[in-house]
């Protein structure tokens, strides 16, 4: 592969292997998985329940490391980088969106959405915080604690605070998990429209086959392997 097609490519996973030691012994969640999302796409991964699917993400991410293979996250190597180097890595590139909301209890929504920009040393955050919570409906709600917060205006907050750093690339696992309908469809409105005006990426985990239907290509695992790639 020449160096202009790697460039095309946000995130490359190449013969990936996640091993974890239990009680039993040696448990093999991933077995040799190697996938590629170009800049601006949107893959879902789909899969039963234990198939590895929110361990793949963790990879990808750079949240944990492979027992073998490798992942080249915005061209770097991530085996090559310690913990702080890949967290520096992913501030201002790479935004999370969970189907458990992880806002702070104690902050507001504005200040929930200010974290990434504030770490992110945006001297504006504030403002910007404010104007995010605005374009998802929420300008009235800044002030407003989780505890106050329905689950799809907390998942809405969620959302801005990972698209308020304009990230190359998004990572979702089962935002809807959640939420009522109502409140999955307008979430996933947002999440993809969000995604399109701001040309990122997108890997989704969801068992949801109409919200992967949504996205370009689609990736199934089984067993800890690929059984289908789109």
């Amino acid at each position: 592969m020449s160096a202009s097609d790697t460039k095309n490519f946000i995130v490359e996973a190449a013969n990936l292997v996640r091993d974890v030691e239990g009680p039993a012994g040696t448990l093999r969640i991933l077995d040799d998985v190697s996938i590629r999302v170009a800049r601006g796409e949107s893959v879902a991964i789909t899969g039963p329940s234990g198939s590895g699917k929110s361990t793949l993400v963790a990879l990808l991410a750079g949240l944990d490391l492979p027992t073998s293979g490798g992942v080249r996250l915005a061209g770097q190597d991530l085996n090559a980088l310690d913990e702080d180097g890949r967290a520096k890595l992913r501030a201002g590139r790479v935004g999370f969106v969970f189907q458990a909301f992880y806002l702070i209890e104690t902050l507001t929504a504005r200040e929930n959405v200010m974290l990434p920009l504030e770490i992110a040393g945006r001297p504006d955050a504030a403002d910007q915080a404010a104007d995010w919570l605005s374009r998802v409906g929420l300008g009235d709600r800044q002030d407003h604690y989780p505890r106050q917060l329905s689950g799809g205006e907390q998942q809405r907050v969620a959302i801005c605070r990972a698209f308020a750093i304009e990230p190359q690339m998004l990572f979702a696992d089962e935002p809807t998990g959640n939420l009522d309908d109502r409140a999955s469809d307008q979430i996933s409105e947002l999440l993809f429209s969000l995604c399109d005006a701001g040309q990122s990426a997108l890997i989704l985990v969801t068992h949801d086959s109409v919200l992967a239907g949504r996205c370009q290509r689609r990736i199934a695992l089984a067993n800890g392997r690929l059984v289908r790639v789109d």
